[in-house]
This record gives C-alpha cells, structure tokens and sequence, in this order.
C-alpha cells in the first residue's frame, strides 16, 4: 500500500492511499491539475462576490431615488425585479458550483474505496 507523495497546505504529507505506480492521489496529481483547475474557474463564489456588493449598491441608489421622489415607483419596481432575477442567476449558479465540487469529491472517494477494496481493505 503505497501513500500519495503530495504536500497538504499545513506542510504535512498527504495520508491517500494509491494504487502503485501511482504516486499521488487525485488532489496532488499534477496530471489532474487541468481538471481541478477548470472545476475550480467554474466556481461562481468568485464572481458572486464581486456581483453581490454591486447589487446592494443598485437596491441602495434605486431606494434613495425612489424615497427622494427622482424615481417613481412603477420603473423601481422593475428594476426590482430584474435585480431579483439576477440575484437568483447568482444563487443559481453557486449551487451548480457546489454540486460540482461535492461531486468530484464524492468520484475520488469512490476511487480510493476501489483501491481498497481490490486491496482488500474493508475500512476507511
């Protein structure tokens, strides 16, 4: 049974199991670096939080202007609504981010559980 050779970011030695002539697991396989890399830019976190405050400066400016009386209500409320849809875009699109990670995770689990069991390892 060999250990995956890669580097945690605490510095210490990654504890997978791999198969030989393995030497990492899939999380430190510089061969499945593309794959982390494009799982990872899909990640609608990054641009959530760049859209978000964003938003809240549109909800801000369009409550002022319609409390000021410089926006009447009937065109705020559109406004409220296409803000709303994006908000849900937004939401939308973490969660596919999300599935896609615990789904990549839950495939290199089953993976090392593979590796086990035609080890004959009937444990974690």
């Amino acid at each position: 049974m060999a250990t995956c050779a890669g580097i945690k970011r605490d510095g210490g030695r990654c504890t997978a199991t791999v198969e030989p002539p393995q030497e990492y697991c899939f999380w430190h396989d510089p061969e499945s670096a593309d794959k982390r890399r494009r799982a990872a830019s899909k990640g609608g976190k990054g641009k959530a939080s760049k859209e978000l405050p964003k938003i809240k400066a549109l909800l801000e400016d369009l409550t002022d202007r319609v409390l000021s009386g410089e926006l009447e209500t009937g065109p705020a409320s559109v406004a409220n609504q296409l803000i709303n849809t994006r908000l849900r875009a937004l939401e939308a699109q973490r969660k596919q981010t999300e599935l896609e990670d615990v789904l990549m995770r839950i495939e290199a689990l089953e993976r090392e559980r593979e590796h086990r069991r035609q080890r004959g390892v009937n444990r974690w």
